[in-house]
């Protein structure tokens, strides 16, 4: 018991506060790579090193070597194949609260969009009308939007819906949202690599969790065999949305922890630009 309380009496705030931002650490790296493909390497990772432990102890000399060789080219080819994961990581930072401008929002723009989006969506549910639409949020994708034909006009249900008729030049890609703008149509995106995707889900489905495995973007997907509407978000996709089911992913995506809309960081609309120049 004196052992105890010695050790206790001997800790400072600091070493606290070290150990306390060491466990935040790791549990966001935790939360990261769940569900990943990386979760299997890490695991991979603990039996080589208890293997170079055991290996060292019991003076197995070749197999130690052959161990401590591995694990130091293995830390490139892990750079190499797990880039997405990696990319992931330093976005999510990247995003970090304490990284984000301040910026004014026009909460009139994004009800607009919300709405004219929803109704859209629904639209082409009805009619079994494949879609794929791409909401920007703190990642930048201006790199999917070069894939495509850039349009940059303001979303409306009418556009959204012409863009994905069927043998429309465009129907086959995906629109990127901007703001209020619909930047660009017939956008190409990266396919999920993930396994655990159910085989009766398409390209368009696989397109969306690829999408939103990279960035932060919200993925609305329309189905064309049934008509359902899903939604993909942080690698996620969340299937068999209604009006309501929608309009509230949709608002949940642009909120804080504060309840405050994230469109104080990042919605700037061209009206209210003009308006202050």
């Amino acid at each position: 018991m004196g052992v105890i309380m010695e050790i206790f009496s001997n800790i400072r705030i600091m070493d606290v506060i070290d150990i306390g931002i060491v466990a935040f650490v790791f549990y966001k790296i935790l939360m990261l790579i769940k569900e990943t493909r990386a979760e299997q390497l890490i695991k991979g990772i603990i039996i080589l090193v208890v293997m170079l432990k055991l290996s060292e102890w019991s003076k197995l000399y070749v197999v130690h070597y052959i161990l401590m060789n591995t694990m130091t080219l293995g830390v490139v080819a892990l750079l190499i194949v797990f880039q997405p994961e990696l990319r992931r990581a330093l976005e999510y930072i990247g995003r970090s609260k304490f990284l984000s401008k301040s910026m004014e929002a026009s909460d009139e723009g994004f009800n607009s969009m919300v709405s004219n989006l929803v109704n859209a969506v629904i639209s082409l549910s009805r009619e079994k009308i494949g879609a794929l639409i791409v909401i920007e949020r703190e990642t930048g994708l201006n790199e999917i939007i070069h894939t495509g034909v850039k349009i940059d006009g303001e979303v409306s249900s009418g556009l959204l819906i012409n863009v994905f008729i069927p043998n429309t030049p465009l129907h086959d890609g995906a629109v990127i949202i901007r703001r209020d703008r619909l930047m660009a149509a017939g956008c190409f995106l990266p396919l999920s690599e993930t396994q655990s995707i159910s085989k009766e889900l398409g390209t368009r489905h696989r397109a969306a969790i690829g999408i939103a495995e990279q960035s932060d973007a919200i993925v609305i997907v329309v189905s064309e065999e049934t008509g359902t509407i899903s939604v993909a978000m942080n690698g996620k996709l969340t299937r068999h949305l209604d009006v309501n089911g929608l309009t509230t992913v949709i608002r949940n995506g642009f909120m804080t922890e504060q309840t405050k809309p994230l469109l104080k960081k990042r919605w700037i609309f061209k009206d209210d630009i003009t308006q202050k120049d």
